[in-house]
């Protein structure tokens, strides 16, 4: 198996490193990450100004392709340019810190998941709960039973998961609930303060954070401490109002005589 590895938080990152080592138990691992952190980027991508990569050696050892981008444009690149052929699986992270609720829609570690979707890959986002002392290398041992089990149930081809892990579950034998993610609105403030010449700035906090859900979702799992696993989907279509928006006309004016051109 060919497996795509990359990240949001840059080649040179741990969380990365740990799934370096981790993953050749189930397949040949290749590596095409952004040069440099993108945390927060989402989907992100360069299309006005050319990309550039360069190849990254530990001694003699290739790791893997530097790329001057996105998380995205990593994937794009690494499978239009730079593997033998369409990889099997992708995986991004690990990220230090969750992507969990509506966080997903900003993390530039679940768009790189996304984007390989895109190309009809099994993809999955891996992310650790933000620790200065991360034991990103338990995280990665959980991260691979997570994903072997997974393949064993032979997700079709371009299913994209998002795979969170609490630091409590990196002690003991943690529990695993397939949620849905959350979607209340939290983190929405900002702090104002000012520079040394008296400038404002703001700071975006947490704050507040989220709100009880009506039901269990990746935010209330992780908080219980469980490893949990979305299933995703990036076909934003709202289907249950095309009928409603369908049905009836929708005229529109012709251009009236005092419109240049008409």
């Amino acid at each position: 198996m060919l497996i795509l590895l990359t990240n949001d938080d840059g080649i040179f990152a741990p969380g990365l490193a740990a799934l370096e080592r981790a993953l050749p138990r189930l397949g040949d691992v290749r590596v095409a990450a952004p040069s440099t952190e993108q945390s927060g980027v989402g989907h992100a991508i360069t299309f006005l100004t050319p990309l550039t990569a360069k190849e990254v050696f530990d001694g003699s050892r290739s790791r893997g392709w530097a790329v001057d981008g996105s998380p995205a444009d990593a994937v794009k690149l690494a499978i239009g340019q730079f593997l033998p052929r369409r990889p099997d699986l992708v995986v991004s992270g690990i990220n230090g810190g969750l992507n969990a609720g509506i966080n997903v829609l900003y993390s530039g570690t679940v768009a790189a998941a996304i984007e390989g979707a895109f190309f009809g890959v099994t993809s999955i986002a891996v992310s650790l709960e933000y620790d200065e002392q991360a034991d990103f290398d338990r995280a990665a041992e959980i991260a691979i039973d997570v994903i072997r089990a997974l393949l064993a149930r032979k997700p079709a081809a371009g299913s994209l998961f998002n795979l969170n892990i609490p630091t409590r579950a990196l002690t003991g034998t943690p529990a695993l609930r397939v949620v849905p993610m959350g979607t209340s609105r939290y983190g929405e403030a900002f702090e104002r303060r000012l520079d040394p010449r008296g400038r404002p700035y703001y700071w975006a906090t947490n704050d507040p954070p989220p709100p009880p859900s009506p039901g269990e979702s990746d935010v209330t799992a992780l908080a219980a401490g469980m490893v949990t696993l979305t299933p995703l989907d990036y076909d934003l279509t709202h289907r249950a109002s095309i009928g409603p928006l369908a049905s009836g006309a929708w005229p529109i004016d012709p251009p009236t005589a005092s419109r240049p051109g008409a």
